[in-house]
């Protein structure tokens, strides 16, 4: 039997690795990151900066993982594997203050559009989650083979985006449409070239880490402040990636907030100047590697309300044999993808997870 290095990680991301996010946070972030992509690149300007396609950096899963994938169920709606970000490297390393090399998907999400309907439902997998790793191709394209008991964060730092949609695909045996992958350190161009944004502080942030000091209130943070709050989790509540998460949502709500204020109609130079820095941020499978691709695909989600958007933790339960991992708990695990798989309501008891009490 053959494993894979697991990260460390804190003792309290340890902690709080199974906890449940809150309701639809995780989704609103994914679905304000789109939206931002839409509206920096979509409706009647895409077409005129086809030069851009190039920044959309391309993954052809097609050719990744061949034939041996789950059959796609016709008239079941559309799965999207949306992966966070954090390259660790150029910018974020400046962060950190410390040459991190390597990187990391410390959000994934599985997001099931029903047919023809206006709710969506995003799964999110704890990054801690103990999984079976499939047969897959190293970065130097050597093959590794199946693992188990792997840490479900590690197969992106070592393996890539490829073996992630293979990995999620097998776990689930549900065939993933698309895949989505969003660097927020890409963003910090962005909110230079739009003057920065203002975000809402709750609490005073002193993290030593990042060199990041914010009084509470209303403040206008410059990209590298912007940035450096999107990232912090060591300077607010009890270090956890929770905390990381809800500064994100307010990040990215402000920044689209701040887009939507730009006379983009008005300045050409800077709409080229914010399409440029959002597909810069981006990587997709092949399907949507190019402008007039996402914009397609964001037009055939016109429908979608983001108000109706559940998330939905994978449910786990701590692991027997290392209690600071948690594993996919069953029967839930399976009714649960189950339900997406067949496009069917999602029950009550697919959604309880002993991890974190429910």
């Amino acid at each position: 039997m053959s494993h894979d290095v697991m990260e460390p990680g804190t003792r309290a991301e340890r902690r709080n690795a199974g906890r449940r996010p809150k309701k639809r946070r995780t989704g609103r972030i994914i679905l304000l990151t789109l939206l931002v992509l839409v509206l920096a690149t979509g409706g009647w300007l895409y077409w005129l900066y086809s030069s851009l396609d190039s920044n959309i950096k391309a993954v052809d899963l097609d050719k990744e993982l061949g034939v041996n994938r789950p059959e796609k169920v016709p008239s079941t709606g559309q799965n999207l594997l949306v992966l966070g970000s954090d390259s660790r490297a150029g910018d974020n390393a400046a962060l950190d203050k410390a040459a991190v090399s390597g990187a990391r998907s410390d959000t994934a999400l599985v997001i099931h559009v029903p047919e023809g309907r206006s709710g969506a439902v995003a799964v999110s997998i704890p990054r801690d989650t103990l999984i079976t790793r499939p047969e897959c191709k190293r970065r130097d394209g050597s093959e590794a083979p199946e693992a188990r008991q792997v840490m479900f964060n590690s197969v992106y730092a070592q393996f890539g985006p490829a073996c992630v949609v293979k990995t999620v695909e097998k776990m689930s045996r549900i065939r993933l449409d698309h895949y989505m992958e969003i660097d927020f350190a890409g963003f910090k161009d962005l909110v230079d070239v739009i003057g920065g944004v203002t975000i809402d502080i709750d609490k005073a942030i002193s993290d030593k880490h990042s060199g990041l000091e914010l009084a509470a209130g209303a403040q206008h943070l410059d990209g590298t402040q912007a940035l450096a709050f999107a990232r912090t989790r060591y300077g607010i509540g009890d270090g956890s990636d929770l905390g990381r998460i809800g500064n994100q949502q307010k990040f990215l709500t402000a920044l689209l907030a701040e887009v939507k204020r730009q006379d983009l109609l008005g300045s050409p130079t800077k709409t080229y100047k914010i399409a440029n820095s959002a597909t810069e941020a981006l990587t997709t499978d092949s399907g949507l590697a190019s402008l007039t691709s996402l914009g397609d695909y964001a037009r055939s989600l016109n429908g979608v309300d983001p108000t109706n958007m559940e998330t939905i933790m994978l449910p786990v339960a701590y692991d027997k044999t290392d209690p600071n991992r948690v594993v996919a708990h069953e029967p839930n695990a399976s009714r649960l993808w189950t339900a997406i798989r067949e496009d069917t309501d999602i029950p009550e008891s697919a959604k309880k997870s002993p991890a974190t009490g429910g």
